[in-house]
């Protein structure tokens, strides 16, 4: 049985390209299987990495860009090489070529590299979520009333006069819903 070099190309979401992946796997040698999807990381459970350990035989090649398109967590990472080194099936990471696991340093610098991306990807999450507290402390994501108290009352007398909630509802720009609960609100 022939060896073959497998691909695995991943981006986060479905707005992003895996145009510069794909670039630089051509770059590197090309590939014989190409499996790429658009989701996160944050686990194992993907199709095409699922369909790509299913795929890959003793002898191949499987080829990454980096090492945080194949796990973000070292646990993920280190398993999913185990799993691939466990079949006789090599790994290369494009932007790391120093990482052979084959060889005991490749194996340990794989390991520091994938605590580094762990340890990004937890850092950018803690940022992400202060930055998120300091906004709403500022109000930016509290949600605007979309009638004045003024607008509700004028609106519950005019109602009361016999004008229909949904004429009411056009002519302040709102859903007859709104209205509904803002009179509740009275």
């Amino acid at each position: 049985m022939n060896a073959h070099t497998v691909a695995y190309v991943r981006v986060s979401s479905a707005d992003q390209n895996e145009a510069r992946q794909l670039e630089a796997l051509d770059a590197a040698g090309g590939y014989d299987k190409l499996f790429t999807e658009k989701i996160s990381a944050k686990d194992r459970k993907r199709p095409a990495l699922g369909a790509m350990l299913g795929h890959v035989r003793e002898g191949d090649v499987v080829r990454v860009k980096s090492i945080d398109r194949l796990a973000r967590s070292t646990t993920d990472l280190l398993s999913i090489v185990q799993e691939l080194s466990d079949k006789g099936v090599s790994v290369e990471f494009i932007d790391t070529p120093d990482m052979n696991v084959k060889t005991g340093q490749g194996r340990f610098m794989l390991t520091v590299m994938g605590a580094f991306a762990e340890l990004e990807r937890t850092t950018i999450r803690e940022r992400q979520a202060e930055g998120i507290e300091i906004a709403k402390a500022q109000g930016r994501f509290a949600k605007k009333k979309a009638l004045t108290p003024e607008q509700v009352e004028e609106a519950a007398r005019r109602r009361e006069a016999g004008v229909p909630v949904s004429d009411l509802a056009k002519e302040l720009g709102v859903s007859r819903q709104t209205l509904y609960t803002a009179f509740k609100g009275i």
